[in-house]
C-alpha cells in the first residue's frame, strides 16, 4: 500500500548490477521518467528479508487518465508505422533483454523472491515472446477471400485496436508483460503497463530498455501506483481500447463488469486449479519428477501449478513414499542461493499455507513431510508440503494453494477421477501420466481444461495459445491468437465492375 517512506534497511545485493541504470525508482509515462508528486510512494521489500529494494511513484488517477490521453495521441504514428519498423524496434527490445539477463534476473529475484535461475529462466521465456512477435508484425495483415457477389472482391483485414492496457501480477513480473505488450505493440497498439505493488522494478527494467531500444514516446508505459487510482481510470477510458488482466478470478470478474461500460476488448488470465492424474500404467519415477516441476516451481506460486494430485490405488502408496521423499531432499532459501524453493510473496501467502494444512489434517488427511513456517529463514518462508488422503471437503482441494503445499489423494476408476478433476470453477491447466494410447485421447477429450500436459509438465510458449476455460479466463495470449486480442476485423467489398 502507499506510505510515507521510511528508513529501512536496503539490500546490498543491489551493488551486484551490471547497470545500475536498470532499478528505476519512477514510473515511465509518455517518453518520460516521472518521481513522485508528494510524499506518498510505494516501499519495494525483499520477501526473504524484508529489507528495502526501493520506493516508486504511487500516482494520481489524473496522472493515469492523462497517460491514457498521451497513449492515444501515439496510437496513429505507432500504428502507421511499416509493420517491418515495428518489428526492428520490437527486435532491439528482445536483444538488449537477453544481453542484461543477469541484472534483469537478479533484480526480479530480489523483489520476487524467486530462486535466480528460474529467474533467468523466466527472462529467457519473456523475451521469447518479443521475438515471436518481432516476426509476426511482418505477417500479412489480410486475408482474401472468395466473393459471394458479382462484381466484387472481398477482403479481410486485421487493424490494431488502439491503446492497450495491461495488467499483471507479481508471480511473473517480467514475463506476463512481454506476453502481452509484445503481441499488442507488433500490431500497432500503445500500451498502458500496470505492473504489481510488490514487484514494481521489473516492469520498469523493461521499461528502461523499451525506451534504449527506440519505442516513440507514449507506446510503452509503465506506471506505479494503487490499482483504484490507476486502473479504474482506464476501464472508464474511451481512449483505452483493450484491457488485458492476469490475476485472480475475483479481480477477473470485477475488471469485466467495469469494461462493460465501454465496452472493451477484454483479454482475463485467471485462476487455476490444476489436476495432476497418475494412472498405474505411468512411468512412475517420471511421474514423480515431473509432479515435483508442476507443484514446486515458483515455489508453488504459479496458476499451472498442480493442486490436486490423484493416483490410481494400485500406485498410490509408492507414489507417495517417493513424492514426498523427493520434497524432503528439496532445498529452500534466498532466491540468490538458488534454491529449490524461495520464499513466498507475503505474510498472507503463508498464512493460506498453514490454514489449508491445518483444515486437511482436521478433516483426516495424513502429514507427510513439513506442514510449518521456516521462520528462522526469514519472514516469509513455508516448508514445501506434502498430505496424503486429502478428502474432497478440504480447502486444499477446494481453492487454489498458491504456495508449496501438495495434496494427494488415490482414484478407482477413469470416469471416477474425471468426474473429480472436472468438478471446479476452473478450467486452466491439467496434467495426465499414462501409456495407453486410448486412455490419452479419451481424457484429453473429456478434461475439460484449455490446456494438457501428457507426460510432461513444460508446455508453455511463444508458438502456442496459453489460455483456460471457464472461469480461468477469456481470450488466449501468445501465438496468432494472442496477436488478435489486440486487432479489429474490417471488412471491405469492392465493386469492380
Amino acid at each position: 500500500m502507499a506510505t510515507d517512506a521510511l528508513p529501512m534497511e536496503r539490500v546490498t545485493e543491489l551493488d551486484r548490477l551490471k547497470d545500475p541504470r536498470l532499478l528505476k525508482e519512477f514510473a515511465y509515462v509518455n517518453g518520460e521518467w516521472r518521481a513522485a508528486n508528494s510524499a506518498k510512494v510505494i516501499k519495494v521489500t525483499d520477501p526473504a528479508t524484508g529489507h528495502s529494494i526501493g520506493n516508486v511513484p504511487s500516482l494520481s488517477n489524473i496522472e493515469s487518465q492523462a497517460a491514457a490521453k498521451d497513449a492515444q495521441k501515439a496510437f496513429s504514428g505507432w500504428a502507421e508505422k511499416l509493420p517491418q519498423e515495428r518489428a526492428d524496434i520490437l527486435r532491439r527490445w528482445h536483444n538488449l533483454l537477453i544481453e542484461n539477463t543477469e541484472d534483469l534476473a537478479l533484480i526480479m529475484s530480489l523483489e520476487q523472491g524467486k530462486p535466480i535461475s528460474e529467474a533467468r529462466g523466466e527472462i529467457g521465456y519473456g523475451a521469447s515472446f518479443v521475438e515471436y512477435f518481432a516476426e509476426q508484425a511482418k505477417r500479412p495483415d489480410v486475408m482474401s477471400v472468395t466473393s459471394h457477389l458479382p462484381n466484387a472482391e472481398v477482403e479481410v483485414w486485421l487493424e490494431p485496436v488502439g491503446v492497450a492496457a495491461l495488467v499483471t501480477p507479481w508471480n511473473f513480473p517480467s514475463a506476463m508483460i512481454t506476453r502481452k505488450a509484445a503481441a499488442a505493440l507488433a500490431i500497432g497498439c500503445p500500451v498502458l503497463v500496470h505492473p504489481s505493488n510488490e514487484t514494481p522494478f521489473s516492469a520498469l527494467a523493461l521499461a528502461e530498455l523499451a525506451d534504449r531500444a527506440g519505442f516513440p514516446s507514449g507506446v510503452f508505459n509503465v506506471l506505479t501506483g494503487q490499482s483504484a487510482d490507476i486502473v479504474a481510470p482506464w476501464t472508464a477510458a474511451t481512449e483505452v481500447r483493450a484491457l488485458s488482466f492476469t490475476g485472480s478470478t475475483e479481480i477477473g470478474r470485477l475488471l469485466y463488469a467495469q469494461c462493460a461500460q465501454t465496452i472493451k476488448r477484454v483479454s482475463l488470465e485467471l485462476g487455476g486449479h490444476a489436476p495432476f492424474i497418475v494412472f498405474a500404467d505411468a512411468d512412475l519415477d517420471r511421474a514423480v519428477e515431473e509432479a515435483i516441476s508442476a507443484k514446486f516451481a515458483t515455489s508453488g506460486q504459479d496458476c499451472l501449478a498442480a493442486n490436486r494430485i490423484f493416483v490410481e490405488s494400485h500406485v498410490y502408496k509408492s507414489f507417495c513414499k517417493k513424492f514426498a521423499g523427493k520434497t524432503q531432499a528439496l532445498t529452500v532459501g534466498h532466491g540468490l542461493s538458488d534454491p529449490d524453493i524461495g520464499p513466498l510473496m507475503n505474510s498472507k501467502s503463508v498464512a493460506k499455507q498453514a490454514e489449508h494444512v491445518r483444515d486437511a489434517i482436521d478433516r483426516g488427511a495424513r502429514l507427510l513431510c513439513g506442514g510449518y513456517q521456516l521462520s528462522e529463514l526469514g519472514p516469509n518462508y513455508f516448508a514445501p508440503t506434502v498430505l496424503a488422503d486429502v478428502p474432497v471437503e478440504a480447502l486444499a482441494m477446494r481453492e487454489e494453494t498458491f504456495g508449496p503445499v501438495a495434496p494427494i489423494t488415490s482414484f478407482e476408476t477413469e470416469d471416477e477421477v474425471l468426474n473429480r478433476a472436472n468438478a471446479t470453477e476452473y478450467g486452466l491447466m491439467a496434467y495426465l501420466h499414462t501409456r495407453d494410447p486410448s486412455r490419452i485421447y479419451r481424457m484429453s477429450r473429456r478434461l475439460q481444461f484449455g490446456m494438457i500436459g501428457i507426460n510432461r509438465t513444460k508446455v508453455t510458449g511463444a508458438p502456442i495459445p496459453f489460455g483456460g476455460m471457464k472461469q480461468s479466463g477469456i481470450g488466449r495470449e501468445g501465438s496468432q491468437s494472442g496477436l488478435q486480442a489486440f486487432a479489429d476485423v474490417k471488412y471491405v467489398c469492392r465493386d469492380w465492375s
